[in-house]
This record gives C-alpha cells, structure tokens and sequence, in this order.
C-alpha cells in the first residue's frame, strides 16, 4: 500500500502542478505555459541568470504578481478547508461535519460585515477585512468552546450544539447589519465575500495561511493513529492509550485555527471541507495516515480548478467561488446518497 500511495500522491501532485499552470494561464489575457514557468523560475536566485526574459512588463505584471499569488492562494485554502474537514469529522464521527460547524464562518462573516458596512478596523487599510474576519472566528470558537466544556471536559454533543446556536446567532447579526444598510455596493462586497473570493490574494498576504496550513498539517498527520481511534468510538480510543479531552481541545484548536485564517483571506467557500474527505475516503479508505495527505493534495486540485472556472465562465465578470463548488458538492451528495453500499469509514 504504501509504493501504491506514493504513486498515487505523486500522480496527484503532477495533477496539481498541471492544474495551477493552467489557471495561471487563462484569463482576460491569455498566456502561454512556457511564459508561465519562464517568469517564475526568473524569480528563483541562482536560476534566474539562465533564463532568457523575451516577455514584456506587462505580462510579468499579469502572470507574477496578479495570477500566481492567486493560484497559489487557492491551492493552500483547498488543501487547508479538505484537511480540516476531514479531522472535523473524526473528532465528530460524523460524515456530513464540515470545518464550519463550530461557527467559524458565522464570526468570520459578522467580522467582515462589520468592515464593509460599518468601516471598522478601517486604519488597519487593505488588511481591515482580513483581521476582522479572523478576530470574529477566534471570537466565534471561544463562544462555543466555552459553552461545550461540562466540568473541564468537552462533550461533542455539547460541542456540536453550541457550534450551531452560536452559527445562527452570529448570521442573525450580520443580517441585521446587512439589512439596516443603504449602500448597495457594500451589500453586494458582503455577499459575494459570504459566498468565497480570492480576488484580493497578494503576496503578502499568503505567507501566514501558508505557514499555518503547513503546521496544522505536519501536527494532523503526526496524529494520524489518534484519528483513526476516534472512529473507533470514545471507550476504544481510550482503552487504547488516547488522552481524549487533551487531543479533542489540540484538534479543536488546530482546526478552528486554519480555518479562521483560510476564511479569512478567502471568505466562506463551502463543500470543500465536506466533499473532498468524502472523495478521498472512496478512494483510500478511513486510514488517516493516507485521508490527510491525499486530501491537501486533492482539495488543492479542486480549489485551484474552481477558482479558474469562477473567472472564466461569466468573463470579465468573476463569479463567487461558492457558486462552483455548490454545483459540485450538491450532485456528489446526491450521487452518494444513492449508493447503498457507502458508510463513514468505508475502505478499513
């Protein structure tokens, strides 16, 4: 298994690799691959002295400081959303879990509301919406994680509850905020952000939603046989040496903390953390060791191909990326429910 799964994860990385070229190719203007890897290998030091620049400005300006950024954005906020999605639901033992369950998305969209409509935050400039989304999901999961610990321990039935109350309080709030506004256009900046951009990704602002998809990623992979106990169920899991209340509060902190970044940056996209684990668990089975890994990869994919349909499809206007993966996610699920075979945990 594991020379298949090296093959296969290479396959998969080829693919990514394949998929981001070609999203940095399409656009408004187009551009060819060679161009592509010629502007970013002359960007690399030691490389860049061999590569001859026969591009123009203009097109440098495109492919290295517009498209790229981009491209790269949506890769870490797919692998991020499929790798949380999938710990979520392990720790929940339940297949329909997503990385918004705890709320997340609902402070998130209450923070940048706030930005839009109200202007708060507004001296910190271009990073106003990006912190305030991300203080409203830190804000969000404290709630819930404080009305979820019974006597110092959490109780996911608690934990799922709370996620829920909190989500439909804070919606109720950025709704209220949504409704007593005049400005049309700041309605429709709250919207399409509620439904995923990654219109604004920069450079600088992927270095923190990189750094912290690769801590939480290297930690849930090191966790691995933890996971796959919590599919056993809380007694095995604990008969079999797993310090429960301490790894439950490590994953609810890991995930709530991707993702309140990835939401932050790139708004509330949903399906991915709830289809990609189910995709990948079809194809590797529930060992954790293989669902992590493959699932960056294959999130990644889907997330990078969604973004460049996003841009494409209604050109030169740019459709909310929600959009697509709702297309996507909503016949998979019904394709799913349709197969009598399919359980949580299918391939052990």
């Amino acid at each position: 298994m594991n020379k298949k799964f090296m093959l296969f994860s290479l396959v998969l990385l080829l693919v990514l690799i394949v998929s981001m070229t070609f999203a940095v190719m399409v656009g408004s203007v187009s551009v060819t691959p060679l161009y592509v890897w010629k502007v970013i290998l002359s960007k690399i030091p030691f490389i860049q002295q061999t590569i001859e620049q026969d591009w123009s400005r203009s097109q440098e300006i495109i492919i290295w400081q517009i498209r790229v950024p981009r491209v790269i954005l949506a890769a870490i906020v797919g692998a991020g959303l499929a790798i949380a999605g999938a710990a979520i639901q392990a720790l929940v033992r339940n297949s329909i879990a997503d990385p918004y369950i705890l709320g997340i998305s609902s402070g998130a969209a209450v923070g940048a509301t706030s930005v839009i409509i109200l202007g708060a935050f507004s001296f910190l400039g271009i990073y106003a919406l990006s912190v305030s989304a991300f203080i409203g999901s830190l804000l969000a999961i404290g709630l819930v994680f404080f009305l979820s610990r019974v006597g110092g321990r959490v109780s996911i039935f608690r934990l799922l509850l709370a996620g829920m109350a909190v989500s439909f309080i804070l919606t109720a709030i950025s709704n209220f905020i949504l409704m007593m506004s005049k400005q049309e256009g700041a309605l429709k900046a709250v919207m399409f952000w509620m439904l995923g951009s990654l219109a604004g990704a920069k450079w600088n602002n992927i270095i923190i939603p990189a750094s912290i998809f690769l801590i939480v990623f290297g930690l849930l992979w090191l966790f691995y046989r933890n996971l796959n106990l919590l599919l056993l169920g809380e007694e095995a899991a604990v008969t079999l040496g797993v310090n429960l209340q301490q790894f439950r509060i490590q994953l609810i902190l890991l995930v709530s903390l991707l993702t309140g970044v990835l939401v932050a940056v790139s708004g509330s996209i949903g399906f991915v953390g709830l289809i990609i684990p189910h995709i990948v668990r079809l194809i590797v089975g529930s060992n954790y060791k293989y669902v992590i890994p493959v699932s960056a990869l294959l999130g990644g994919i889907f997330l990078v191909w969604a973004d460049a349909l996003a841009r494409i499809i209604i050109a030169p206007q740019e459709m909310p990326i929600g959009i697509i993966t709702a297309f996507c996610g909503g016949p998979f699920f019904i394709w799913l429910l349709r197969r009598n075979n399919y359980s949580f945990g299918e391939g052990d």
